[in-house]
């Protein structure tokens, strides 16, 4: 199936079946692809917690809004996050990059104030995000983009300190009796004139 097959496909999961297995081939297929995700200046500034421990997932669910039943039910919640603490993520930078990858961040770094420079960060992590939908459909598996969940909550739960959670990712297969599913609610999206130009 090409991609743009697959795009027309895709639809938000709003149900999960809960007893149909994920195999964990796919979960660590999942988890390069996401490695792989571009970045402006290739800085990378995230982190992926692919999360399948059934008592963190509860956890993480019920302080997750309108998204807990989709957790709870989903058999993979991914968790995206970005460098907060950017003392730390300079370390990281020094510590794992070429010296020119280093000097294009100190030269970011020069003329955007921290409030732009976490910003700017946050934004690699959405390219990531949609990497992540379009490649879960690739591998046959449905999957739900969610920002509605309590990131500071999500921070303590997963212990983490130089990162912050951004959003997070259900992923598994769909139940058949969702009725956001295309063959149910067909896509609706904006006419083609209407948001691509050709100049």
């Amino acid at each position: 199936m090409n991609i743009l097959a697959l795009i027309q496909k895709r639809y938000t999961a709003k149900k999960y079946n809960a007893h149909k297995v994920v195999p964990q081939e796919k979960i660590e297929e999942l988890k390069e692809i996401l490695r792989l995700t571009p970045s402006s200046i290739n800085i990378q500034p995230w982190k992926f917690t692919f999360v399948q421990n059934p008592e963190i997932k509860a956890k993480l669910a019920s302080v997750s809004m309108h998204n807990t039943e989709k957790i709870n039910q989903a058999q993979l919640l991914v968790v995206f996050s970005v460098a907060d603490d950017l003392d730390a993520f300079e370390n990281e930078v020094v510590n794992e990059f070429p010296q020119f990858r280093k000097e294009m961040y100190h030269k970011m770094k020069t003329y955007k104030s921290e409030a732009d420079l976490k910003i700017w960060l946050s934004q690699q992590v959405y390219i990531a995000l949609g990497v992540g939908l379009t490649a879960s459909m690739a591998m046959g598996l449905d999957s739900t983009a969610m920002e509605g969940i309590e990131t500071d909550k999500y921070k303590t739960i997963l212990n983490m300190t130089v990162y912050k959670p951004l959003f997070a990712m259900a992923v598994g297969y769909g139940c058949e009796e969702d009725s956001n599913r295309i063959e149910v609610t067909p896509k609706s999206r904006r006419l083609l004139e209407n948001v691509v130009e050709t100049i």
